[in-house]
């Protein structure tokens, strides 16, 4: 274990577990309010160029909240460090990568090991930037997920990676559009089954546009509307303005804000403490 990596508040490191999940051994930390009775879990990936340790404070309001964690290092990233997937050149096979490993880290959970841990009735997905995208995308196909919370990401990739010109600054590599379609989440929602969505985003965010993600989110509500669910399941916060390096990394000043925000979303979907 990379020291960087092992430093937790001292309430999370006390109820963690630090294990290797499905045939490709993602590497996983796991935390859990007791480790005897089942509790609701969220899978949760990190963006691109750091690791699943990151922001931890999020993983001890879930417990607090009755929620366990399941926090997993991307191809490439973390445990599994292959610089050359931190660079943007690499996104696409990035999520190529962790789209597939999200049922093996969901069918890993129920392993005897657990003992019944983590109530599987009662599971979320969610990630920040590249961990969102790979939300979003497996949304698009039949899931086993209560609901799901993303920040500063999209499901709009065309916008994002081939038509930057009305968001601002061109992307800085080009990606096939071919690929960029397969993966893009805006073009597969015929297979989105309505959820609670809960999505985060700094309006002068200058990586992923936040142009690019309300696209997403306008032509999600129409799709809910079209499958006779509420729109209002969708909540679409952001903020004007958040102090955040590139108005992307967390949420600055808001930061705490914005934790609180998503673990009441889970604490209330996943039905915590009941």
């Amino acid at each position: 274990m990379i020291e960087r990596f092992a430093r937790l508040p001292a309430s999370l490191e006390a109820r963690a577990r630090r294990v290797r999940l499905g045939p490709t051994y993602v590497p996983a930390l796991l935390a859990h309010p007791d480790w005897s009775s089942p509790a609701p879990v969220c899978i949760w990936m990190h963006g691109r160029t750091v690791h699943k340790e990151l922001d931890a404070g999020r993983y001890v309001r879930w417990l607090k909240a009755g929620i366990a964690a399941c926090a997993i290092d991307l191809p490439g990233h973390g445990e599994r460090l292959d610089e050359e997937f931190h660079s943007p050149r690499r996104t696409l096979d990035l999520l190529d990568a962790a789209i597939p490993e999200v049922d093996h880290v969901v069918g890993a959970l129920a392993a005897p090991e657990f003992a019944g841990a983590f109530d599987l009735d009662r599971v979320a997905i969610g990630g920040m930037s590249a961990g969102g995208m790979v939300t979003l995308r497996r949304l698009c196909e039949t899931h086993p997920f209560v609901c799901a919370a993303v920040e500063g990401t999209t499901g709009d990739l065309a916008g994002l990676y081939l038509s930057r010109e009305r968001d601002g600054a061109a992307w800085p590599v080009k990606h096939d559009p071919a690929r960029v379609a397969r993966l893009d989440p805006m073009r597969h929602l015929h297979g989105w089954r309505p959820i609670p969505l809960l999505a985060l985003h700094s309006e002068r965010d200058e990586l992923v546009p936040v142009a690019t993600q309300r696209r997403f989110v306008d032509t999600l509500r129409a799709h809910y509307r079209a499958r006779g669910a509420d729109e209002a399941l969708i909540n679409f916060h952001t903020w004007p303005e958040t102090g955040a390096p590139q108005e992307h990394a967390g949420f600055g000043r808001f930061g705490n804000d914005a934790k609180n925000l998503q673990t009441e979303f889970l604490a209330r979907h996943l039905r915590a403490g009941v």
